[in-house]
């Protein structure tokens, strides 16, 4: 088999799944939206899609480099695989407010 058609036939045994991203604060502003659905290649984590944001849009990687990351309402390690139909939502650090004394 040629290099060609071992990638085809690669391509061809590449599962692929959707997933929801959700941004909030900072993130949000610097995405122009709120949400997404990205279609991943099935066993992508979630660093896996905090490296490709931060490619995309290099002002998000500062952001996502604090971020919390939760996937549907509980909070995950940056390794967790993600799944079909999984919401991932990257939670921003929080500044402003004063102390109180």
């Amino acid at each position: 088999m040629n290099s060609r058609s071992q990638k085809m036939a690669d391509l061809c045994y590449t599962l692929l799944m959707k997933i929801r991203i959700r941004y909030f604060a900072s993130l949000r502003e610097v995405m122009g939206q709120s949400e997404e659905i990205i279609t991943l290649h099935e066993g992508m984590t979630v660093a896996d899609v905090r490296a490709m944001l931060s490619t995309g849009y290099p002002r998000l990687q500062p952001l996502l480099e604090r971020s919390l990351c939760a996937i549907n309402h509980s909070y995950v390690t940056p390794e967790t695989i993600l799944h079909e139909g999984d919401e991932l939502v990257f939670i921003p650090p929080m500044g402003g407010g004063t102390l109180l004394e």
